[in-house]
Formats: C-alpha cells, sequence, structure tokens
C-alpha cells in the first residue's frame, strides 16, 4: 500500500509536494477507513478535489511515472514547463509485507540520466518514531556512492545511469539490491492506474472469457450496478450469431475477419427480462464502464491491489461511486487500497465516508500549484468533524474551487448576436 507521493520539477508542479495516506490515529472516527499493518497506519481510499486542469490527473501521472521507472518501462513524465531545471524529483513510500520503504530518484530529461538513487527501510516504534535504514544511495552531483553491498559500492560510479541501478548490474551478486529489486516489483506490479474515459477491457473479458476464480464475482458486481439486468456474460459461438448483430456493416464473407477485441466486445452479453443483448450496442456509458472496471475492483479486494483512477465519477452514478468507494473503506477490506480524482462533491462526507485526511484538494494559481489536505484545516479553521464540508467547499473557503466567467461570454455571444 502506498503511504506517500513526492514530487518536485514533476508536471504541473515545481516546488515539492507531498501526497500522504498516512492516517492520524489521534482521531478514532471512521477506524474502518484505516488498514493498520503493526506500527503503520494506512488510509485504505483517497480522493482528489480541483478544478479543471488544476494538477489533479498530475499527480496520478507522477505515480504513474514511479511504476513506469520501478518497471522497467522508462521515465514517461516531464519536468515544469516554467522551470529551467532539467532535473525531475520524484519519490513513493509504501507498505509490502508488512515493511515500509521508501524510494527516491531524480531524472534528468536533458542528460536522460538518473542522477539520484535512494532505497530505504523505515522503523516506527510504538510511539510513531521513525528511523530509517538506508539499504543505498546514489547521488552524482555530491558524488555520494554508499551501499549495504561491499563490493557493489566500487560499481556505483562507473556504470551507465541511463537507467535505475537495479537494472544496470547483476543483482543476483548482492543480497541487498536483489532484495531491493524484488519489493520494488512486488510493489509496483499490485498497482493498476485507470482513465475511467478509456478503460482497458482485457482484464474484464479475459476473467469472463477464461471463467476465472473471481467470474461469479466480477459478474454480480455488474448485476449489482444496474437495476434491470438479470445477467451479463461472455457469449461463446453458438450463444451469439455474431452475423445478425454486424449484418449490413460489411459483406457476409468477411464477417469473422473482424478484429479480435471488437469480437470480443461484441461478445460480452447483457440479459434484461431473459433476453440477451450485445452490451457494446444496447448497454448506456455508465453501465459499461461498471463493467469494465469490474475485473480491476473485485481483483484489488480479492488479491490485494492498488487502483488508481482519474475521473472515478465520469458517467457514474453518485450512488455507485459511494458504493465503490465504501467498499474499500470496508472493515472486511485488510490489504487493497484505492485512490482517485472526482469532482462530485457529494462523496466530500466526513460524517459517514471519509476521514479528514482522506480528502485532498489540487489548487493552482499564477504562483504554482499546490497539494494539501483536508487535515490541514484546524478547528481554529472552521473546520470540524461535524463541519459541512460540502458547504465550506461551494462557498470557497477550501480553496480549489473554479469561479468561470461564462456569463461574460454568454453577453459578448448576445452582444454580437445584437
Amino acid at each position: 500500500m502506498i503511504t506517500e507521493i513526492r514530487a518536485k520539477n514533476c508536471n504541473a508542479f515545481d516546488e515539492q509536494i507531498v501526497f500522504s495516506l498516512k492516517a492520524d490515529m489521534r482521531n478514532k472516527r471512521l477506524s474502518a477507513n484505516v488498514n493498520s499493518i503493526g506500527n503503520f497506519n494506512v488510509l485504505k481510499t483517497s480522493c482528489i478535489y480541483g478544478p479543471n486542469n488544476s494538477g489533479k490527473t498530475n499527480l496520478l501521472k507522477c505515480i504513474f511515472t514511479i511504476w513506469s521507472v520501478v518497471m522497467n518501462k522508462g521515465f514517461v513524465s516531464n519536468t515544469n514547463i516554467f522551470t529551467n531545471d532539467s532535473v525531475a524529483d520524484l519519490g513513493v513510500t509504501f507498505i509490502f509485507e508488512t515493511r515500509e520503504f521508501s524510494y527516491d530518484f531524480k531524472y534528468d530529461v536533458n542528460k536522460h540520466e538518473y542522477t539520484y538513487e535512494r532505497f530505504s527501510e523505515i522503523f516506527r516504534d510504538d510511539h510513531g518514531n521513525e528511523k530509517n535504514d538506508v539499504w543505498f544511495i546514489k547521488d552524482t552531483e555530491h558524488e555520494e556512492y554508499n551501499s549495504l553491498d561491499g563490493g557493489l559500492k566500487s560499481l556505483v560510479n562507473i556504470v551507465s545511469r541511463s537507467n535505475i541501478l537495479m537494472y544496470l548490474v547483476d543483482t543476483d551478486q548482492f543480497d541487498h539490491m536483489r532484495e531491493m529489486k524484488r519489493i520494488l516489483l512486488g510493489f509496483a506490479s499490485k498497482i493498476d492506474i485507470i482513465d475511467l474515459n478509456n478503460i482497458p477491457w482485457d482484464k474484464t473479458i479475459n476473467m469472463l472469457k477464461n471463467k476465472s476464480q473471481y467470474t461469479e464475482k466480477i459478474v454480480n458486481f455488474i448485476k449489482n450496478a444496474d437495476l434491470y439486468m438479470d445477467d451479463y456474460f461472455y457469449a461463446t459461438p453458438d450463444q451469439v450469431k455474431l452475423e445478425a448483430i454486424i449484418d449490413g456493416m460489411q459483406p457476409q464473407e468477411k464477417v469473422l475477419n473482424i478484429p479480435d477485441q471488437l469480437e470480443d466486445r461484441i461478445r460480452l452479453t447483457s440479459v434484461y427480462k431473459g433476453r440477451r443483448v450485445p452490451s457494446l450496442l444496447y448497454d448506456s456509458t455508465g453501465t459499461k464502464k461498471m463493467a469494465a472496471l469490474a475485473s480491476y475492483i473485485i481483483d484489488a479486494l480479492e488479491s490485494g491491489r492498488i487502483i488508481i483512477i482519474d475521473e472515478l465519477d465520469s458517467s457514474i452514478h453518485f450512488k455507485l461511486t459511494r458504493a465503490i468507494v465504501s467498499m474499500f473503506n470496508n472493515e472486511l477490506n485488510t490489504k487493497a487500497q484505492l485512490i482517485f480524482t472526482v469532482h462530485d462533491v457529494s462523496l466530500m462526507d466526513c460524517k459517514r465516508l471519509f476521514r479528514k485526511e482522506q480528502i485532498w484538494f489540487v489548487s493552482k494559481d499564477q504562483d504554482g500549484v499546490y497539494v494539501y489536505s483536508l487535515a490541514d484545516f484546524t478547528a481554529q479553521d472552521g473546520v470540524r468533524d461535524t463541519t459541512d464540508v460540502i458547504e465550506k467547499y461551494r462557498q470557497g473557503a477550501l480553496g480549489a474551487l473554479p469561479e468561470p466567467e461564462l456569463i461574460e461570454s454568454l453577453l459578448e455571444i448576445n452582444a454580437k448576436g445584437d
């Protein structure tokens, strides 16, 4: 599970931002929203609010870049366009197999080099005091190289900087580097990053098509998300006539030449009042998104994965988004995590749904982009656990609120019309 994300001079962020999922256990409310692992307390969910083009998606892109670097897919972000600094700085703190670790790196986008890496294990006592055990550090700017693997230290300053170190050396020769690679890959391989406006269908199709252990739960999730659906399944060739579905779209003899991906989508079948219909042609956008999302949610809850979703409320009813959040916040969930951006203010509920530290904002002005939590507002700011947070947000007291002046555009249009 992720406990903290750090970013500096990356995408929209100039100054360093810190996005934390650490739970403040001084507050005992909604304790089911917290996963306690040893002395570490991690939030199961976190939502991110802010105006359009403020930086919410950029925050998720930072997480994606960390994932991409760890998974050996390369650095996929940009430095902030308003600075002359070519070095982006990213970091993540996470829990893996009940232990907490921290990994940071810097990447020079001009030189295409990793100029800094640091990996450490974090120990926390019963009083919350932390101690860092640094396994490995490489700082080319300050010429600092150190490692718990003695033999590795002599190699660090002579190997290429085109990739992070664990992909440049034979980790089997170094105990701590081998373990570090196992931990980082084990953590990153548990992450799914999804844009709700472009959800890959492969996961749901494969789980239904190949009858995975979660098939029944995925189908029930899709059915329960729709008021009138009786069933949902991947139809075999004898259950669906593709010719009837796409008749007139192309010559009959070419019917079976359609791309496999499209054929798989067509075979996804919904049942209403006993009648089978192709989901692709008959279901609403919201129902299709819930079907595509179902496999990710069920797999996460069952296998302990981390889902990161951009625009969770896109085309989905507010009661469904609330239900999804509640599934992750539930006391039965002890290993899955959900992080998402959202605009729906009805979810901003600190009485029944979220702890204050689970609600985050991204705001932008002429000076920069800011990332902060509702927990940063105290009783002196007029924000308590019993406060109507939605109304506070609507009034602009929490910031991160757009102030569109579309009326001026309307007046201009009318003026031209006259």
